[in-house]
């Protein structure tokens, strides 16, 4: 499911999260299996809408980042994680105005640095993320109203 590398007191730990259900949580640290339970309960990760697929863009210098999954609705137009990952730099803030394919943030995945891009004209009405912050896929970022 997620995985993640700590560090504590010097001595490494890998520990994968394999399982929730409710309150209890099932991990594998450094190779053993553990049932934890968590002081509240983890919130139900959202799966990433479907989308059409998009018209081949013109020949570019530079990898294009993976396709955000993003769902218009009442409340705005909602722009997803399109993988678990860190989030590196944002480079708006609530209140901006942003064209479709302006830069949103910079995030790392898979070793690799990715810009999430606005899908969508209109104006920053909420940032659901820090610098720093591990998001998983399909984790609602930013939204734009």
């Amino acid at each position: 499911m997620k995985k993640f590398k700590f560090t504590i007191s010097g001595k490494p730990y890998e520990v994968e999260v394999q399982n929730i259900e409710g309150n209890i949580a099932t991990v594998n640290v450094n190779g053993t299996e553990y049932k934890v339970e968590m002081e509240e309960q983890a919130a139900p990760v959202v799966a990433p809408v479907a989308r059409p697929a998009a018209k081949p863009a013109a020949a570019s210098t530079a990898p294009a980042a993976p396709k955000p999954a993003a769902a218009a609705s009442g409340n705005g137009y909602k722009m997803a994680a399109p993988l678990p990952g860190t989030i590196m730099q944002i480079f708006v803030h609530q209140g901006d105005t942003v064209k479709k394919g302006d830069k949103l943030l910079m995030y790392e995945a898979m070793k690799m640095e990715n810009n999430l891009l606005a899908e969508a004209d209109g104006t920053i009405t909420a940032i659901n993320c820090r610098q720093g912050d591990n998001v998983l896929q399909g984790d609602v970022l930013i939204i734009i109203g």
